[in-house]
Parts: C-alpha cells; sequence; structure tokens
C-alpha cells in the first residue's frame, strides 16, 4: 500500500572552492554525511552528454530523507549537534571563505500531513552562522510510489 505520511530531509552544507575537509571534520568533531571536492566528476559523459565536475567543495551533515509529519524533528537532528559550534564555524567559514546553508525538503503524499514545522527555531543557528535557508516542498499525489525527485 503507498505511503500516506511525508518525507522530510533536512541538510547543513559547509561549501568553497577548495578547503581541507578533513580539517573541518577535525574541527567540529562531527562526522559529515557526505562530502567531495571540487574538480571530483559529478557524472560522467553518457548519450551525448559530456562529463561534468563539481564546482566547489562541500562538507554536509544530513538527516537523508525520513518519514515524518514534522520537520522540526529533523532540523533537531542536523542542527542540534551545531548550536554550540556556531564560532567555529565562523571561523571556519572567515579562514577558508566559506559559505553554509541550510536546505529543508518536504515531500508530501497524497496530501497528508500535519505539521510542516514545529518546535524547532532555525534563527539563531541560521542568523548567528549567516546561513543561507533553501526550502523545497514537493507535493506527490499520485498512487503509484515515486523515486525521490
Amino acid at each position: 500500500m503507498f505511503e500516506t505520511k511525508s518525507e522530510v530531509m533536512v541538510r547543513f552544507s559547509l561549501f568553497g572552492d577548495e578547503f581541507p575537509i578533513d580539517f573541518v571534520t577535525e574541527q567540529l568533531g562531527i562526522e559529515p554525511t557526505a562530502t567531495y571536492k571540487k574538480e571530483e566528476i559529478l557524472a560522467k559523459a553518457d548519450k551525448g552528454f559530456r562529463t561534468r565536475y563539481r564546482k566547489e567543495s562541500c562538507w554536509e551533515l544530513s538527516s537523508g530523507y525520513q518519514t515524518s509529519f514534522d520537520a522540526g524533528e529533523q532540523m533537531n537532528q542536523v542542527l542540534e549537534p551545531l548550536k554550540s559550534k556556531t564560532a567555529l564555524i565562523n571561523n571556519l567559514k572567515a579562514q577558508f571563505n566559506l559559505d553554509c546553508k541550510i536546505f529543508v525538503v518536504i515531500v508530501i503524499k497524497k496530501w497528508r500531513h500535519s505539521s510542516v514545522w514545529s518546535g524547532f527555531s532555525t534563527s539563531g543557528i541560521r542568523l548567528s552562522c549567516r546561513a543561507e535557508f533553501d526550502t523545497d516542498l514537493y507535493a506527490w499525489t499520485y498512487e503509484e510510489e515515486d523515486t525521490h525527485l
């Protein structure tokens, strides 16, 4: 049977031209869920398309997609470990000319959701780190299973 709960993914990213990802991991004391370096292959040439390369390096912490009725739960999972590290994040940003961004992706299935957001304020970490904030909302109304957008 088709799952009717929403899925949520929250991701915090530090990104920039080139920087020592291992050093950032060591300084933050948090293992990232994903990293990549500038010039790594993003997609190999296939069917007339040329090989694409990463345009920047990135350190990220993500909840991954989780079944949820409240995006605040995933916000807590990702941002709570970073709350006490905002000064350190700002130092890393200054030292390596980095930017940071908080991404929230919500996939609503069959229009069923109870709370998109509750119980967590992003303003503290977002303002203290001067992080961009990006929200994507997808309404999946079809009967068949989807593969993430």
